[in-house]
């Protein structure tokens, strides 16, 4: 069998080879073409496959012209525009705004592949090839792009992306149920411009007077203008965020409207299974074997998707806009079929990289009134305390894991995609944090605390210090138990809004009293549809309604970065600085609770050590850790 077979029909060739005229959709992608579960074109085009639709691909097209974008013909019914699996501008620039030179998800992990802002510019291509066609957007950068929103690139309120890409329909959410329904309505006569009831959908229209029962929130004008209207904005959007609670929403743009259809409904475990079990090729497209390949498949192509969506509502996270806060599993037999299958290729090593979805220890709905009430309004599962009727429960995941350790041929199962520290830490059973450390972490467990200062945590939405602290303890402990040597790895983020430097300064000494030498901090990254980008930019929080410190200024973002890496001798002047203007002078000096010495040190040992931090060996993580739980045994208890 030709290999191209495989895949998707990317070519004529490839259509003709199956005997295909005219294809009923094409989906266009910013993306190399990776037919893997884990890339949303794969999952979409598989499952339109499944219920009888002829689909094509064009992969990252030339945007300079009309050439890639008419390669395929014109489709029967449209075309479906997605940015890939990243954000575009995420994809191009960092927090610091600087371009990226990499990109993982292009042939040979080089950049230049995709257009800024990817969907208006591929849309608007289609529509300068075909006029009258089907244009239909869906994705992480149109969904978290569905209402006037801030947009951190050009320091603005920007329009509904709905608008400037001209296309007829936004899809929102991971949307394989909501394609699948505009697909057949398509099939079966209806025009996109009717579909205005379709859930997990938004339309554009000049008249609203015939709807009911939504809600309308402040106008793009109005929120353009006024910081205080962009807050209630977010509010309002952020509470309709549930299938079963969640009302119609519109929003006024100059003489339309931007009307969003509540959520689509969560995919049952069957339906999921369904997903998950379709005939994906589980790798990158040949075409591209030339270049090196696609880097993005690396880390996913022996990693398992267990389930999608998060109750953990950080502030910073965009998921409660995206996936949802409900939980959707696979069932374990799907799970373990695909476990065995991995076992099968020739280049499986024997170790399943991991199991798990946005937070890998969360398999099942919060609490039971969520499948007949949906998602509480006014109060979030885990924060600032877990809730009450939170299952605090792992059994269900432990037993999967045990199954999976059987498996003929897996000698290893780890867990990488994030293990919620403040669910597992109030698990009365340890049985699963045990076992955990015994079989699923390979030296170095990542957690992500962000933060130690209160004032940072509660804007974050995460847990106090103290419940990461009795977090590490009880780690440790379980390491020793189980004879285990084991270390840490925090993700910090740096200039949140609600930090300032001294609170820059409290994780700076937290960090140096853990004995964690951070080889990278993440900056806080303004993106759209998250709480922590509309405090950032409104300097108020939209749900309690307090004002909050935001760091805007770009050096000043320099400084906390540089006091949560002290270390690096690049940044002594910025640390010094940032001391200096917080009026710690008391951390510059040669003792042992000071941060740097009173000046740059060049002896040679000093040097020596530079090298060795900046090496980023993550030996040089276990050794100092190592020897602070050794050496100051009588200070673990605070951890």
């Amino acid at each position: 069998m030709n290999i191209n077979k495989k895949f998707l029909p990317i070519s004529k060739e490839d259509m003709k080879e199956r005997g295909i005229n005219q294809l009923d959709f094409i989906i266009v992608t910013g993306d190399a073409y990776v037919d893997h579960p884990s890339f949303g074109t794969a999952i979409i085009s598989r499952i339109l496959e499944s219920e009888g639709f002829s689909l094509g691909i064009i992969a990252q097209p030339d945007w300079n012209t009309t050439d890639d974008f008419t390669k395929l013909g014109k489709p029967k019914y449209g075309f479906l525009v997605n940015s890939g699996n990243i954000d575009s501008m995420v994809n191009h620039y960092t927090a610091a705004k600087k371009k990226r030179h990499d990109d993982l998800y292009s042939p040979g992990g080089k950049s230049g592949y995709r257009p800024d802002r990817a969907v208006i510019v591929y849309a608007n291509k289609i529509r300068e090839a075909y006029k009258n066609t089907t244009v239909i957007i869906g994705g992480i950068e149109a969904s978290l792009r569905r209402f006037a929103h801030y947009d951190y690139w050009q320091d603005k309120v920007r329009r509904s992306i709905l608008l400037d890409s001209k296309a007829d329909l936004l899809l929102y959410g991971m949307g394989e149920k909501t394609v699948v329904e505009v697909a057949n309505l398509l099939k079966y006569g209806m025009e996109i411009s009717n579909m205005t009831t379709v859930r997990g959908s938004v339309y554009s229209t000049n008249s609203i007077e015939n709807l009911e029962n939504y809600i309308e929130t402040p106008s793009f004008e109005e929120v353009s203008e006024d910081k205080i209207a962009y807050a209630k904005s977010f509010k309002i959007q952020y509470f309709e965020q549930d299938s079963i609670n969640g009302k119609t929403l519109v929003q006024k743009h100059g003489n339309r409207y931007i009307v969003q259809n509540p959520p689509q409904v969560p995919l049952t475990q069957k339906e999921m299974d369904v997903v998950y079990n379709l005939p994906y090729a589980r790798s990158y497209h040949p075409v591209y074997e030339k270049d090196g390949g696609i880097p993005a498949i690396k880390e996913v192509k022996f990693s398992i998707t267990s389930q999608r969506g998060c109750f953990g509502s950080c502030s910073f996270c965009a998921l409660t806009f995206h996936q949802g806060r409900v939980i959707q599993n696979r069932s374990q037999e799907s799970i373990l079929d695909e476990a065995k299958l991995l076992t099968t290729f020739d280049d499986f090593k024997g170790y399943i990289h991991d199991v798990g979805g946005p937070t890998a220890n969360f398999r099942h709905k919060a609490c039971k009134k969520q499948e007949t009430l949906g998602t509480c309004k006014n109060k979030l599962c885990l924060f600032p305390s877990p809730c009450k009727n939170l299952i605090i429960d792992h059994k269900e995941y432990l037993d999967l894991l045990r199954k999976m350790r059987k498996i003929p041929g897996v000698k290893k199962v780890f867990i990488r995609s994030g293990i919620r520290y403040d669910y597992l830490i109030h698990d009365k059973d340890t049985s699963f944090f045990e076992e955990l450390c015994k079989f699923h972490v390979s030296g170095q467990l990542k957690v992500a605390p962000e933060h130690v200062s209160d004032k940072v945590l509660k804007q974050m939405g995460k847990p106090t210090r103290e419940v990461y602290d009795k977090f590490v303890k009880k780690f440790f402990d379980i390491n020793k138990k189980v004879k285990k040597e084991q270390y840490l790895v925090p993700y910090l983020m740096s200039s949140h809004p609600g930090s300032d430097l001294n609170a820059a300064i409290e994780l700076a000494l937290y960090i140096k009293d853990f004995g964690y030498i951070p080889e990278q901090v993440q900056d806080f990254y303004p993106t759209p549809g998250s709480l922590s980008t509309t405090i950032y930019y409104t300097g108020i929080n939209p749900i309690t309604n307090e004002t909050v410190y935001v760091p805007k200024n770009q050096h000043e973002k320099n400084m906390q970065r540089a006091l949560l890496q002290y270390r690096k001798p690049e940044n002594y002047n910025l640390v010094k600085e940032a001391l200096i203007k917080a009026h710690r002078e008391d951390l510059i000096g040669s003792k042992d609770s000071c941060l740097i010495p009173p000046y740059p040190t060049r002896n040679h040992k000093k040097k020596k050590a530079k090298k060795e931090i900046k090496s980023g060996d993550l030996n040089t993580n276990k050794n100092i850790q190592k020897k602070h739980f050794k050496s100051k045994s009588k200070n673990r208890a605070k951890f």
